[in-house]
């Protein structure tokens, strides 16, 4: 029995995707798992910068940004950047108990 031209179709388009995922899965150093070799150690371990006038570190929990209140936002204070915010216009401040 023939195959029709659609199934010859759907069956070169199916080894056609196993090919490119199989492609995908190796990366440029030829490892299996691409992942496997990437450093993330120090990157993420790195403190959030803290401006004078935080209360707390940048994404710690309990926190939140607030708008500075000695420049109201503007990161200015007079002609100079801010030195509570550090000229960012917001601080870390505690948000709940």
């Amino acid at each position: 029995m023939a195959l029709g031209s659609d199934t010859m179709k759907s069956r070169t388009r199916t080894r056609e995707t196993r090919a490119a995922n199989a492609a995908a899965a190796q990366s440029v150093a030829g490892e299996e798992d691409p992942g496997a070799s990437l450093d993330t150690t120090g990157a993420a371990d790195a403190p959030a910068p803290r401006s004078p006038g935080d209360e707390a570190s940048p994404g710690t929990p309990g926190t939140g940004a607030t708008v500075c209140g000695r420049c109201g936002g503007s990161g200015r204070f007079g002609d100079a950047p801010c030195p509570t915010c550090g000229g960012t216009g917001t601080v870390v401040r505690g948000i709940s108990g």
